[in-house]
């Protein structure tokens, strides 16, 4: 196990003659009775101290006082850590300047681990574990918070939020992940510097708005957003989701803001990245589509619109181009649901054969649960998908472009309507062998 590897660091770090503890979110998450998904340890040893102990470690931050100690192969098969298979081991020090908003300017190592601990983030973080002794190291009131369920930055709000601009998301993501509540003073430090939140990456921003998504209280964290006015920062089409109302016989639960948080609170767990995005984007596209119709309200063409808005978020925060397509492919098709019991069956087959079907299912039953209530279109969905084998849903083809060649047909556009016309034949059912199939293109489409 990871643990025990880190725990093994720390020994032979003391056998060498340093101090070293565990840090951080590991020793939160064990006072809270959780499984770390990272161990890091924390010591008055230096990187290149470290380095010299431990020959196969690698620097990630060496400027900073952080490297890698990797684990020998199989003690930590079955860890989530970011670090992989591997320990973070950083350095006692304290930071001298944040000009960028994100890193210091300089670091001064130290061998003083409350030093250290002091130029951390929150209280709950800031703790240190001897797991040799057992004992706790709280400088910081860290096991108090942690008792009253208080996110509180370590010293001086409105400093460590300059420090590092993502540590502002990073507080509400940990008051909703844990249903904490968050400092007054720490809170209003985050609202009085939400514009300034810009100067952090788009990809560290957006793997955090991805935490708050797939974490589990998704709805929570988003509105701790938009209370810290955060939102309206980074994501401004979802803030102007706000007081859009919608149609109450098919929305009786609100506007499209509340629709779209009673989604996220409904997302499963574990949740895949792209269905938590999908869901929150799918209905991106009614605030500038709605109209008030002499029957009712409508958002005619909000889809199409909204596909075109995700587009332009997922590029502003650097998304990777398979994330993108699947999650431009949720907006896009999130609608269909509703014709899927008119569809004809190669139709049918077609839809349900897109990649990642599951998330599309699972994202047309939360809205629905988020809405109306009415599930019948998913489990008729869902029946289909059970009912149909792999080879009805993707047949072998019964003709090529080499056999309309071979019968007389000239290469051309026509060939992509003739092959479709062959297979939604195929799918229906209407056509069994190759020879079925020529006969039908001969008398559907004549030379």
């Amino acid at each position: 196990m990871l643990k025990d590897f880190a725990i093994s660091i720390i020994r032979t770090l003391r056998e060498k003659g340093h101090r070293a503890y565990l840090v951080g979110g590991c020793v939160r998450d064990f006072l809270l009775g959780r499984e770390p998904a990272d161990f890091d340890v924390s010591t008055d040893a230096t990187p290149d101290e470290v380095m010299r102990i431990f020959p196969e470690t690698y620097a990630v931050g060496a400027q900073f006082g952080v490297v890698l100690v990797p684990a020998p192969a199989g003690d930590a098969a079955s860890s989530s850590s970011a670090h992989g298979n591997a320990v973070e081991v950083a350095t006692f020090r304290s930071d001298i300047g944040y000009s960028d908003g994100r890193h210091p300017d300089q670091v001064r190592y130290s061998k003083d681990p409350r030093e250290d601990v002091e130029r951390r983030d929150f209280t709950i973080n800031g703790l240190l574990l001897d797991p040799v002794k057992n004992e706790i190291l709280d400088f910081v009131g860290g096991r108090k918070d942690l008792d009253a369920g208080i996110i509180r930055t370590i010293g001086e709000p409105e400093l460590r939020f300059a420090e590092d601009k993502l540590r502002m998301p990073r507080a509400l993501r940990f008051a909703a992940r844990f249903d904490y509540r968050i400092d007054p003073a720490t809170f209003a430090a985050i609202q009085k510097l939400a514009p300034e939140i810009h100067q952090v990456s788009r990809e560290r921003l957006r793997d955090e708005l991805t935490k708050m998504l797939t974490e589990g209280r998704a709805r929570r964290a988003f509105l701790l957003l938009d209370e810290s006015g955060l939102l309206q920062q980074v994501l401004p089409e979802i803030s102007a989701m706000k007081g859009v109302e919608q149609p109450p016989q098919y929305h009786p639960e609100g506007d499209v803001f509340v629709h779209t948080l009673l989604l996220l609170d409904k997302l499963p767990q574990p949740c895949p990245p792209t269905l938590a995005w999908g869901a929150l984007l799918h209905d991106v596209g009614k605030p500038p589509t709605f109209r008030v119709a002499p029957d009712r309200i409508r958002f005619d063409g909000h889809v199409e619109v909204g596909v075109k808005m995700a587009e332009e978020i997922l590029h502003r925060l650097r998304f990777s181009n398979d994330d993108s397509d699947q999650i431009l492919a949720l907006v896009n098709q999130h609608m269909r649901f509703a014709q899927v019991q008119r569809m004809k069956e190669s139709t049918l087959k077609k839809f349900i054969r897109m990649p990642r079907f599951e998330e599309h299912l699972q994202l047309h039953r939360i809205d629905c649960q988020a809405s109306h209530g009415d599930l019948t279109s998913y489990n008729f969905t869902r029946e289909k998908v059970a009912s149909f084998p792999p080879e009805a849903i993707r047949p072998q083809p019964l003709l090529t472009g080499t056999d309309l060649i071979a019968a007389g047909y000239e290469p051309g556009p026509r060939f992509k309507e003739i092959l479709t016309a062959v297979e939604d034949a195929q799918l229906e059912g209407k056509l069994q062998s190759k020879p079925d199939a020529m006969t039908f293109v001969a008398q559907q489409f004549p030379l």
